[in-house]
Parts: C-alpha cells; sequence; structure tokens
C-alpha cells in the first residue's frame, strides 16, 4: 500500500497474533525490570479513516534485568529496537504483554506514577546536537529535569548540576554553565546528555546508540564514562546498538533483535564467540575487522531485506533470508528458544 495513504496510530490489538515465546534464563540478581510478552503494534489507516493492518513493531518479547547489569539490544535498522525501548520509557503504550518495574506494573501507571517511573529512567539520545535545546545554557539544560521533578530550592538543584557536570568529567564547572550547546564539542553535547539523563539519580539508563554519532577516538572515553557510571550507581543499562563492535567492551549480556522478536540472547563472550541463530552469525560476520589483512575479505552476509512488519513472514521471520532453513518447518512454524548453552538460547529450528 502507497506510504501516503497511510498514517501510523498506536492501538491495542483486537486480534492476537502467532508469538513466539523467549524465554531465557532468568539472572540470578534481582531483576529490576521484568518484560513480559511484550507486543506493540502500530494501526494503519488508509486516508486517515480505513483501518489497513498493524505494524507489528515488537512482537512478543521477554527479557529480565537485573539492578546493576548491563545489556545490549542489537538488530539492524527497522528490527524493532526503538519501538521496544521507547515503551520502556513510557513513550508507546503496550499493545499486549506488560512491563515491570520494581514490582510495579508500568500499564496501570496513573499520571504521577509515570512522572515517577520516568524520574527513575534516564535516557541517552542517539544525537547530542538535536537532543539539546539550543536556545538554552547547560545550566538551564541541567536545571529543566530538577524543576519539573519539583526540586524547588535553587542550591540544591546548583549542587546536582554541579555534582552531575563533575560526574561526566566537564570541570571546571563555571566554565561550561553559561555556555549554549553550538560552543561544545560532540563529546561534550554527549557528555551534558548523560548529565542531564543522571541528575534525577535513575536506577535504569537507557542508552539508543550513544556513540554512533561521534568520532572513533570519543567513542571509547563515552563508552568508559557510562560504565564508571554504572559502576559507581550501581545502574541498570539498556545499550540499543547496531554495533557488535561496541557491545563486547560494556555489556554482560546480548539480546539479538529481528523484526520485532529476539531470535537470541545469552552472555556477551558465548554469544560473540560462539553465535548459533544465522542471523547473529551473519551479524558477527559482517563486524568491522580491525586487521588491516582482511580489509578485502569478502564477507558473506545474507542475501535480501529485512521483512516487512506489516505482513511479517509465518514461521521464522528469518526463513526467507537463511541459507539454513527447513522446508516445511522453519516457513510455516515459529520457533521456540531452545537452550544451545548455559545461558545462551536461540530461536532457531536447528537446535531442535
Amino acid at each position: 500500500m502507497p506510504q501516503s495513504e497511510m498514517t501510523v496510530t498506536n492501538t491495542t490489538a483486537t486480534d492476537k497474533p502467532q508469538g513466539v515465546a523467549q524465554n531465557g534464563q532468568k539472572p540470578p540478581r534481582k531483576p529490576l525490570l521484568t518484560v513480559n510478552d511484550l507486543r506493540v503494534w502500530f494501526e494503519l489507516r488508509r486516508f486517515g479513516f480505513g483501518h489497513a493492518g498493524y505494524v507489528h513493531a515488537v512482537d512478543g518479547v521477554n527479557f529480565d534485568l537485573a539492578y546493576g547489569e548491563t545489556i545490549a539490544v542489537v538488530g539492524e535498522s527497522g528490527c524493532g529496537k526503538s519501538s521496544l525501548m521507547k515503551t520502556i520509557l513510557g513513550l508507546n503504550r503496550p499493545t499486549e504483554g506488560e512491563i515491570i518495574f520494581e514490582n510495579r506494573r508500568l500499564n496501570d501507571f496513573s499520571r504521577d506514577e509515570m512522572r515517577w517511573y520516568r524520574s527513575q529512567v534516564g535516557y541517552v539520545q542517539q544525537d547530542p546536537y538535536g537532543a539539546l535545546p539550543p536556545f538554552m545554557t547547560v545550566e538551564r539544560i541541567l536545571s529543566e529535569p530538577l524543576i519539573i521533578a519539583g526540586v524547588k530550592d535553587q542550591a540544591e538543584r546548583n549542587r546536582r548540576i554541579r555534582k552531575a557536570l563533575e560526574e561526566v568529567k566537564m570541570s571546571p564547572v563555571e566554565d561550561f554553565l553559561p555556555k549554549f550547546p553550538h560552543m561544545l564539542s560532540g563529546g561534550q553535547q554527549q557528555r551534558i546528555v548523560i548529565a542531564r539523563a543522571m541528575i534525577l539519580g535513575p536506577k535504569l539508563l537507557v542508552a539508543d546508540e550513544p556513540v554512533s554519532m561521534l568520532d572513533a577516538s570519543v567513542r571509547v572515553e563515552i563508552l568508559r564514562l557510562l560504565r564508571n557510571l554504572q559502576t559507581t550507581h550501581n545502574l541498570a543499562v539498556i545499550y540499543i546498538t547496531h554495533d557488535l563492535s561496541t557491545v563486547r567492551y560494556f555489556s554482560e549480556r546480548i539480546m539479538v533483535m529481528y523484526a520485532g522478536q529476539i531470535v537470541e540472547q545469552g552472555e556477551v563472550n558465548d554469544l560473540l564467540r560462539e553465535p548459533k541463530h544465522p542471523y547473529t552469525q551473519a551479524l558477527v560476520e559482517a563486524t568491522s575487522d580491525p586487521d588491516a589483512a582482511n580489509a578485502s575479505v569478502f564477507r558473506d552476509v545474507p542475501p535480501g531485506e529485512p521483512p516487512s512488519l506489516v505482513k511479517p513472514p509465518k514461521g521464522c521471520r528469518f526463513h526467507p533470508r537463511c541459507a539454513h532453513v527447513i522446508a516445511g518447518l522453519c516457513d510455516t512454524e515459529a520457533p521456540p528458544d531452545f537452550e544451545v548453552n548455559p545461558n545462551h538460547v536461540s530461536a532457531c529450528w536447528l537446535y531442535k
């Protein structure tokens, strides 16, 4: 259907789709965040009126995130990473399933409870310059979340602002408070974004490709900064990325997402050393190799494009691009999670 004939609105599904259970082993630590069978569909309407289907952006996702743990959600563009992230942030409403934060069900939150929740969850955007209002100084940018949160005492706001800037290594603080975003480098802008995300003392940090817009030399500094903040404050972090080369230095677990579903998840070293799902193997194969001797090596990646999330294929959603497809099974029945190693599961019929 032509794109010009459609508008997209969030909706509640009326007919439940064929979902895929994604139940890996839960971490031994106490969970901060639990996602149960989450589905986020966006309704398509023809000319703004007639129903024309659903975009199955997130379609049956399950995972736990423990206090102080970092997980990476990886996958190519259009796989549903951002829709999952926005739903966890409370910007999208779940169509089905539930999100539980500290034993409280996010689906049922009132306006006041949602305000409290958003003070517990920090958000680091991908594009720091686009994320910072150009007409505000650094001091004003960092004051905004405190004012919204009801911190009325000016001395207390100043104390928190100074502390946040010092934690992200923006010192001397007095030099940066009166500056506008355009007066800062890309790395400094991202540090301000991180300071804003941390200023209310969150327990969970959602980082949406936080280094993809930065120079290579700055990326390492920002990842080290995030790691130090995580350790200091016992932060749980959801790291959204398509770059597997940075995951091994920052995350403990990886969830690989394809066409709205988690197809593989496991501990970082295990999954990157022995990826089991054909899609994960393709992602690892496509990762940049720093060895100059391999610069001309042809990388065997799967042909074709990701499927439409309006009409996703039956069975395994990767089967149209998979070289190991089992006719009569992969194209008809969605695979469950198979435990291929301890704490490592793959939704692939090859491990039946």
